[in-house]
């Protein structure tokens, strides 16, 4: 678990392809494998509603879905911290949106991660 003042634990969640999810169930995390936009939005939602401090890692399929309470999750930060992870299949396709802050910030011949 993740520390922090609160005495309430930090929940570590995994929603994503089912060949992720042994990995992430090994180290501790909550998984959900292959869910869909509903499971997401309810799993999210309640962490809102309860507001729970969480670490949750989507696999970017699941994360390039639009979701409202998503969006407002990443928009609000705090408590609810959302990260992605790559397909296995396709590593090289991933690219998160701090990647393209970065691009942004630096232009698009610095070296880093590319668009793929």
């Amino acid at each position: 678990m993740i520390e922090t003042n609160d005495p309430t634990p930090t929940r570590m969640l995994f929603l994503g392809d089912s060949a992720l999810t042994d990995g992430f169930q090994l180290i501790g995390f909550e998984t959900w494998p292959d869910p869909s936009i509903q499971q997401l939005e309810e799993v999210i939602s309640e962490l809102v509603n309860t507001r729970t401090n969480a670490f949750v890692v989507l696999d970017c399929r699941l994360a390039e879905k639009h979701s409202r309470i998503l969006d407002r999750v990443r928009a609000e930060g705090g408590r609810i911290v959302v990260t992605e992870v790559p397909p296995l299949n396709e590593p090289d396709r991933f690219q998160s949106p701090v990647d393209r802050q970065v691009r942004n910030l630096l232009g698009p011949d610095q070296p880093g991660p590319q668009a793929g």
